[in-house]
């Protein structure tokens, strides 16, 4: 599903040069759930936006679906993240303006879609989330944990084949993290989704199936989950 090969990322800073992986190898079997974890600059976010196509290896390949993304246009990876990748934030990065169902069918409706035409599952997905009480609000009129399952509807909504989490928990109180990450993984669990979590909280990284340690842009541990969570229904 996921291959990462002796990928390497180097930033210039000036004249120096920060090396933030240091060929990295990694393999994601369909359906798995991989949590990457590490300490801040141990390159986890950096790996989860090349494998995301947010950004451009400096050498190695990464496939998906065993198709090489770094031979794509800027236009193929936009269209490919837009059709095929689910995004999840530690901000949310929902449009203000937009009310709850528009901001979940915004994918759909950038590609072409009419609301009208999509709204039967987006609003399905909403419901999914608990929040078909709030599908005409506007995020200032929602609470953190409720943003955060809007952008979890938004980003199942394309059905992508592999969902991206960076810290999707950061930004709420532990309990609504929970609830949270217990959410995404009944949804992922129910679609059968791949899904990889960057996350610096151990007590989240152990709802995975596996867990891979970054250190210095190496992997210095790929093992499975010592702690299971078992989903709540949605």
């Amino acid at each position: 599903m996921v291959r990462v090969e002796k990928v390497t990322k180097v930033f210039r800073q000036g004249r120096q040069e920060v090396r933030a992986l240091n060929g990295v190898d990694l393999e994601l079997p369909p359906g798995q759930f991989c949590v990457i974890t590490g300490a801040s600059g141990s390159g986890k976010s950096t790996l989860l936006h090349l494998i995301g196509g947010l950004d451009g290896v400096t050498s190695g390949e990464i496939f998906i679906n065993g198709a090489g993304i770094s031979i794509l246009t800027d236009d193929e990876i936009t269209l490919f993240r837009r059709r095929k990748l689910g995004f999840i934030f530690q901000f949310f990065h929902l449009l203000p303006s937009l009310s709850v169902e528009e901001n979940v069918a915004l994918p759909l409706l950038l590609d072409g879609a009419r609301l009208r035409q999509v709204r039967d599952k987006v609003d399905g997905l909403i419901e999914r989330v608990g929040l078909a009480h709030r599908r005409g609000h506007r995020p200032d009129e929602l609470s953190g944990g409720e943003m955060q399952r809007v952008a979890i509807a938004r980003a199942l909504v394309i059905d992508p084949i592999l969902l991206l989490a960076d810290e999707p928990t950061g930004n709420l109180d532990s309990r609504t993290g929970e609830d949270i990450l217990e959410l995404v993984i009944a949804l992922v669990k129910d679609r059968g989704h791949t899904m990889i979590m960057v996350t610096h909280d151990p007590r989240a990284a152990e709802h995975g199936d596996r867990i891979v340690t970054l250190q210095d842009g190496c992997v210095v541990h790929d093992t499975a989950a010592t702690k299971r969570v078992t989903s709540v229904p949605v």
